[in-house]
């Protein structure tokens, strides 16, 4: 269905809308209950980008994804339905909260497309619990956003999830779709253009070179000991500029120059913004076939094509490095296996961006309809790519050696729609953003035979890349 082009009375050319409306609101007049209208419509194209732009609100949830590659992009704003937690059981309880809303949701419109049903959008943090009682994400935040407009193959979806029960006005409650869908469609001739000013930043590491290298000592000590096979550790650079860092701007900026990346942005409703560029997908799931990416070994990009080359060899061929990829693919494929999955992989290949390239193994497998997508998240979060191996006990020892707090980095970001396809990605190469300020972060894995000098260089080299995205 597309929407009527004649801006006249809303009701009188959408009666099929308006009858789906009115039967929804007599059922819930009937039964005392509450339901969630999603509708569903195809628009003229618009860059979600331009409606997160417009539309997103300091005091009110938001959600933007794109995936270049994948020719998607979705921007999701203000909730309808939420759910902040935090706990051991935050997964479990995420997954009944998702499983309640969609027994209260009704459809209208096209529904046989990816993005025409209703989303919700989910971000984690990577530990459970907040050591620090003020950093402004919640460890699970769910939510089914208001509006959702989205961008797959050059086509444009719009779909609205409207609250409906006994005493809601129909008619008004029409309007204002209308003015909204209005208000969008008027996008679909701008772009967003950079501006070329030039930023003054300050920067602080939040633990020196000095003291990241001797992290490193203590974690290689710990794994010749054989306490550890591996440890992920991270660091912190906060940025102070001179003024507020734009969040469209870099995210424009950060999908100019990392096109094969998942560029993501989310808020918590009260100003804070956690954006970035992250390579690596947690899992997806279409049409119950999963995919979820090993992505773990790294070196630097060339600055010539034979460099790049050189680069490439030694990275597909370093012992350590292919070690601490298989650290990842085996710990992957155990999870899967001990939920009944049954994973396929092929011999790793390389993933390159545009400084850096890593190992990469994409694995399938089969999922069935009694699996919820965030049984696999809960199986796999964290992985050893940016945790380590055991995870609890490297989890541990990355609560001692950081001393700040990780948040949203490095934990599972994406969407889940009422059919059970969904994507993940993990937060790394990110950045949580507050005004003028913004702390950015970045992790290099510590196995046997790992050098503190290059570990070092390659979260500087990780930096450098997200801080050039900062507008």
């Amino acid at each position: 269905m597309t929407v009527s082009p004649c801006p006249a009375d809303f009701v009188v050319y959408n009666q099929e809308i308006y009858q789906f409306l009115l039967t929804a609101q007599r059922y819930c007049l009937k039964n005392d209950c509450l339901q969630i209208a999603s509708i569903a419509l195809e628009i003229d194209q618009v860059d979600p980008l331009l409606v997160l732009e417009k539309f997103a609100q300091a005091n009110q949830l938001y959600f933007y994804w794109e995936n270049k590659v994948k020719q998607e992009a979705i921007a999701a704003l203000e909730s309808v339905e939420k759910l902040h937690i935090s706990g051991s059981e935050r997964f479990t309880k995420s997954e009944d909260f998702i499983k309640f809303c969609i027994k209260n949701i009704i459809s209208f419109g096209c529904q046989d497309k990816l993005f025409s049903r209703p989303l919700f959008f989910c971000s984690f943090s990577f530990f459970c619990e907040n050591s620090q009682l003020n950093y402004p994400f919640s460890p699970a935040t769910i939510f089914l956003p208001r509006w959702q407009v989205a961008v797959k193959d050059n086509r444009c979806l719009l779909v609205a999830n409207l609250k409906i029960d006994a005493q809601v006005d129909i008619e008004k409650l029409l309007k204002n779709l209308w003015q909204k869908i209005e208000a969008i469609q008027a996008l679909k001739y701008s772009k967003i253009v950079l501006d070329n000013y030039q930023h003054k930043f300050q920067q602080k590491f939040v633990a020196t070179p000095e003291e990241f290298k001797s992290s490193v000592f203590s974690a290689l000590e710990t794994i010749n000991a054989h306490q550890l096979r591996k440890v992920v550790l991270a660091n912190a650079l906060d940025v102070k500029s001179h003024r507020q860092f734009s969040l469209v701007q870099s995210l424009e900026k950060l999908r100019q120059s990392h096109p094969n990346c998942y560029i993501f942005a989310t808020s918590n409703g009260q100003g804070q913004n956690f954006i970035g560029a992250s390579p690596e997908r947690l899992i997806s799931i279409y049409n119950q076939q999963l995919i979820t990416d090993a992505l773990a070994g790294s070196a630097p990009r060339g600055k010539t094509s034979e460099e790049d080359r050189i680069n490439a060899n030694r990275l597909l061929n370093n012992e350590k490095e292919r070690h601490e990829h298989y650290l990842v693919i085996d710990f992957i494929t155990q999870s899967l296996s001990q939920l009944g999955l049954l994973p396929q992989f092929l011999a790793p290949r390389l993933r390159q961006l545009s400084n850096i390239q890593h190992l990469w193994t994409p694995i399938s497998a089969l999922v069935p309809n009694t699996v919820h997508p965030l049984q696999i998240v809960t199986q796999l979060h964290p992985t050893p790519a940016v945790a380590g191996a055991t995870r609890e006990v490297a989890c541990r020892e990355i609560r001692r050696y950081e001393n700040f707090e990780r948040g949203l980095y490095a934990a599972p970001l994406g969407w889940i729609d009422t059919k059970g396809n969904c994507e993940f990605i993990v937060g790394i190469r990110s950045a949580l953003i507050d005004g003028d300020r913004s702390r950015l972060y970045a992790g290099a894995g510590i196995v046997a035979g790992s050098n503190p000098e290059k570990e070092l260089a390659e979260i500087q080299l990780k930096f450098q890349a997200l801080l050039k995205g900062l507008v």
